[in-house]
């Protein structure tokens, strides 16, 4: 993966936005190596008025451990790695589709 002083942060991105019952929060982060690859990442929606665990990480994507990873309301599994593209159009899919089911429904669905 690389030591994080051989990487440079590409991708340092948060919105915070109004959601049902409080502030939602989309943050993501991406360092690349010299090549420009994407090789440490971490994508997270955060709903803390709603989940208080994991800092209200209701949904993340991270291979900050060495492995690449799917949180989803303090449970984690090990998730298969396509490339980060890959990776963040699953976790912008999943991240949408909570969204609209928390303001439908009220709570989040797992996906």
């Amino acid at each position: 993966m690389g030591r994080r002083g051989e990487l440079r942060k590409e991708t340092d991105y948060e919105t915070r936005f109004r959601c049902a019952g409080g502030i939602g929060i989309l943050r993501e982060e991406v360092w690349v190596n010299g090549k420009d690859e994407a090789v440490q990442y971490n994508l997270a929606l955060l709903l803390p008025h709603l989940f208080r665990r994991d800092k209200g990480r209701v949904l993340g994507y991270d291979n900050a451990h060495g492995t690449h990873e799917r949180h989803f309301m303090g449970e984690v599994k090990p998730v298969p790695f396509r490339g980060y593209p890959a990776t963040a159009r699953r976790f912008y899919r999943e991240a949408e589709a909570i969204r609209r089911s928390y303001e439908d429904e009220g709570v989040p669905r797992r996906i």
